[in-house]
């Protein structure tokens, strides 16, 4: 399995060997060693979840407030989508920046996003089926989402805004400036305490 480093630090792009034949293919598209290896930590599973989407939809920008956050490992089931990165951890610096990583049913890539990400899906295909792995069960409490839409961002969406399919809580969810005025985003000193590493260790 091959290993990048996304351009926003805590988030990996990984990309299987695929056998392929007549009958088919097979991946493996999870080891546990390799996703720990590369975050010098275990990712202990503790929900897995599956979303389905027409082509246009958009899920994001969802993020989980710290701690404890909710680290993710991304696959297409089936079908093709964007995954975009988001970093909101304020202090971060690479605060506000994205990445991005095609997800889709013939390279069988995911993506891993650590705890204060966040997280953007857009279906390309109908039916296109996510795969979710995550170290914690989700907490309404503590889920939270920025407009997709907002300008400041300029996410790189594939479809025109006037093809983009979004939930109403999406629609209406605050800006990334609003999110951060109200005291709504995670924290850079936070993740590295999660992460297990100190700011000094990390701007070195």
């Amino acid at each position: 399995m091959r290993v990048r480093a996304l351009t926003i630090p805590g988030s990996y792009e990984f990309t299987p060997i695929v056998h392929a034949d007549d009958r088919g293919s097979f991946a493996e598209t999870y080891r546990f060693e390799a996703l720990s290896e590369v975050l010098g930590r275990p990712f202990v599973l503790g929900q897995a979840n599956t979303s389905v989407s027409a082509a246009g939809v958009v899920r994001g920008v969802h993020y989980a407030l710290l701690p404890p956050g909710q680290a993710k490992y991304v696959t297409a089931a089936h079908g093709a989508l964007l995954d975009i990165v988001v970093d909101l951890r304020v202090g971060s610096p690479t605060f506000g920046a994205v990445d991005t990583v095609e997800l889709d049913d013939v390279s069988r890539r995911a993506v891993f996003l650590s705890e204060g990400l966040g997280h953007v899906l857009v279906a390309r295909t109908d039916g296109a089926t996510a795969s979710y792995l995550s170290n914690e069960v989700f907490n309404p409490e503590r889920e939270l989402t920025i407009n997709p839409l907002d300008p400041e961002l300029a996410l790189p969406l594939p479809f025109p805004a006037r093809e983009l399919l979004l939930s109403p809580r999406d629609v209406a969810a605050p800006s990334l400036a609003e999110a951060r005025e109200r005291g709504l985003l995670p924290t850079w000193a936070q993740y590295l305490e999660i992460a297990g590493t100190t700011v000094e260790a990390a701007r070195s």
